[in-house]
């Protein structure tokens, strides 16, 4: 599924017009972009939990060269399915 077509779905369920529905989608994800980057936690009950995770720095191999590098500390966002999500796929 694409962006347009989870605003068609959003559209055609709630009554919005696509433009409308895309609005309130972007709304939503910048959201929850802008609460990441500030280092928030966004939990959607039932759905699951957005967050941002860091990583050590390590060493690592350069596949072409074998040599070992140094890989940067860095921060990952992560998604943690909520348990009616889990229930849901796993059906």
């Amino acid at each position: 599924m694409t962006k347009g077509d989870l605003v068609k779905v959003v559209a055609s369920k709630t009554g919005m017009s696509n433009r409308a529905a895309n609005a309130a989608l972007e709304a939503v994800l910048k959201a929850i972009s802008t609460a990441l980057v500030k280092g928030d936690k966004v939990t959607l009950t039932g759905f699951g939990t957005f967050m941002v995770s860091p990583r050590a720095a390590r060493k690592g191999v350069n596949p072409r060269t074998g040599a070992v590098i140094n890989i940067k500390a860095s921060k990952a966002a992560r998604f943690k399915a909520g348990k009616n999500l889990r229930d849901a796929v796993k059906k």
